[in-house]
This record gives structure tokens, sequence and C-alpha cells, in this order.
């Protein structure tokens, strides 16, 4: 049986002394659940995250990073600086990564890549538009999205990627898919992954649903039987709301 893997994903938000705050009160919120917690929190705020979740059950991961091990890429932190620090996850290729940041199926593939040489494990975000999803164009967009993701990597590597389908639609918006449209865009997605990759893999992968998850639909979501958990914006924020979801059972 597949772990529901929930992260919080705090995009351009917290201050260290924030993420200190924050992480001691989580933890003994969450201390008992089975799920895997994991905070993916800006750069400036990791060493300290990853002092404070010392001797707790949450991993904390970054929200990018660049292909390259080093160079001249001004502004830019690769895999191996992560890794140095031991931060334990990376997303990648979120909506707003390739919506304000030029970020492009051939740059998440090649970052994907570059994670597994690190050791991190990669959330890698796929997910259609409003006028894709209007046009009938969801699964479509999330399977070549999903392939293109992966392509290249060895069958070992793909089962330990975590998928996020995240609907861009819904992030932010307060509007989420029904757990019935998630689900099957979900299993759109593991489908492609069984066609390349074998079944076996396919049912190994964990797949996330992201977009405007709260303690009010969590439950419903993460009990439909592909979705593996969420990734989780504005809600992981706050300590509570978040632990709501983690503790959804």
């Amino acid at each position: 049986m597949r772990k529901k893997v929930i992260a919080g994903n705090w995009k351009m938000n917290m201050l260290p002394n924030e993420a200190i705050q924050f992480i001691e009160e989580l933890a003994p919120m969450v201390k008992d659940t089975q799920n895997e917690v994991v905070l993916c929190v800006p750069y400036t705020d990791l060493f300290y995250a990853l002092l404070t979740a010392q001797n707790t059950n949450i991993k904390i991961g970054a929200q990018n990073m660049h292909f390259e091990e080093s160079g001249a890429y001004t502004g830019e932190v690769s895999g191996k600086m992560l890794k140095a620090i031991n931060a334990q996850y990376v997303i990648i290729g979120h909506s707003e990564r390739r919506q304000y940041f030029n970020e492009t199926d051939e740059t998440v593939n090649k970052k994907i890549k570059s994670a597994f040489e690190y050791g991190l494990k990669p959330i890698v975000c796929v997910g259609e538009t409003l006028d894709q999803r209007e046009a009938g164009e969801t699964e479509e967009v999330i399977t070549k999205q999903t392939k293109l993701a992966l392509e290249g990597l060895t069958e070992k590597q793909v089962e330990n990627t975590i998928i996020a389908y995240e609907p861009i639609w819904a992030i932010g918006t307060g509007k989420t898919a029904t757990k019935e449209d998630a689900n099957n865009s979900i299993k759109a997605i593991r489908n492609k992954i069984a066609e390349i990759y074998g079944q076996t893999v396919a049912n190994r992968v964990i797949i996330q649903y992201g977009g405007s998850v709260k303690s009010t639909n969590a439950k419903e979501l993460f009990e439909m039987s592909d979705i593996d958990g969420g990734l989780v914006g504005g809600a992981s924020l706050k300590a509570d709301e978040f632990s709501k979801i983690v503790n959804f059972e």
C-alpha cells in the first residue's frame, strides 16, 4: 500500500524565526501520524528548518533547484548544495516556476535527474490551465507533462518520484477539483506511467493532489483510490490547519 505524503509548499513566505516557531508548534501535533510530513521552505529557511526538525518526523525540502552542479548561474542553488545541508525533498516544475520563470518540460527533466544524482526526492508538478480544462485537454496535457518529466529515468527512479497533480486553475483560488475529477486525472497519470514503465512501477508511484487543499476537504480527497496525499499551499502556513490536513483520518 502506498504511503500518504502531505507536503507543505510555503512559497515566498516565512522568515527563519517564523519557520523555527512553526516547526516547534507543528511537531507535537503530527508526531503520531503514519503519513509522511514534508515542509518545502524558502532557501533562507532551509538550514534553520532542518535544525529545528531534527528528532521529529518532519522532513524538509526546497522549492526549486538548478540542474547543474555548479557554475556561472547567479542566484541559483544546486542539488549538491541542498544535499550538503541534508535537505531531503525538492519541488520541481511548479506551475508558478513554469509561468513566471520560464521552466520547461526539458528543464524539469534535467532537474529530476540531478535531484536523484544527489539523493534528493523530487516532487514533480503537473497540471492544466483553465482554458485547457474547458477545451477537454486535461488528460492530454498532464500525461504529456508526466511522460516528458520522467524521460530517461530508470524504473527505480520513477518509483521514487512523487508526482503532484495541481490543476493550475485551482491553485490559490479557493476552487478545488471534485474528488472524482482529481482521482480520474491522477488515474490517467498512473496509467501513462504504467504504459511506459509497467503496472508494478505505476502502482508504487506516489501521486499527490494540490490545489486549494484544506482541512475541510483533505479527508474526502485523500480517501480516493489513487490520491496519495497532497501538496498544500496556503493552508500549510498555519500549523494548526496543516496539522489537521496531516491528521485527516
